[in-house]
């Protein structure tokens, strides 16, 4: 159903404007991001099919739709989002951008107070930091005597299959940032 043709009280921007955004479901808010659906297809609907589990078409092998919820979206690669149909450039260039921001979010909230303080912390960090690299990466946090962060470097770079570190530069780096504490992290590319 077009958005013309919901109630206005129903319509997602209107929603959030008049009642904020928690009460928003999750298409709903990224119906608003992405604005307009593609012909056949409204954007709500579109919204909800990108939301849903992953789907593939079964000759071709190319996905059809779904990352299985709002963190499987922003986490996907640009070039997994080029091949869904309604995704132009427009659209994936706004996704992207949202997935920026929200990365620059926390950052900066991560530098201004201790968020370290757990195992999930820092998984929840470096998922958002490297899920969507095309390669592999060794990446070190870096943190001081509070387990506050410094900063996070890519150490290293790799290929689809592999990466080479070199202890020697990751203890040289700490060194340099007066870290009292670093976090080593790997990530397999998605792909």
């Amino acid at each position: 159903m077009p958005l013309k043709d919901l109630p206005r009280d129903a319509r997602p921007r209107e929603k959030l404007l008049a009642r904020g955004p928690g009460a928003l479901a999750d298409a709903e808010l990224l119906a608003i991001v992405l604005r307009t659906g593609i012909k056949g297809k409204g954007v709500l609907q579109l919204a909800q099919e990108l939301l849903e589990a992953p789907a593939t078409d079964a000759t071709t092998g190319r996905p059809l739709g779904g990352f299985g919820g709002i963190a499987g979206l922003l986490q996907a690669p640009p070039q997994e989002l080029a091949r869904i149909k309604g995704l132009g450039p427009a659209k994936r260039a706004q996704l992207l951008a949202v997935l920026e921001l929200a990365r620059r979010a926390l950052a900066q909230r991560l530098r201004a107070r201790t968020v370290f303080d757990s195992p999930q912390a820092v998984t929840q960090y470096l998922q958002l930091q490297l899920a969507a690299k095309p390669h592999e990466v060794f990446a070190v946090l870096f943190l001081d005597h509070q387990h506050r962060l410094i900063v996070m470097e890519e150490m290293f770079r790799g290929t689809l299959a592999q990466t080479s570190v070199c202890p020697r530069e990751v203890v040289l780096h700490a060194l340099r940032h007066g870290a009292a504490a670093v976090v080593l992290a790997h990530n397999h590319p998605s792909g």
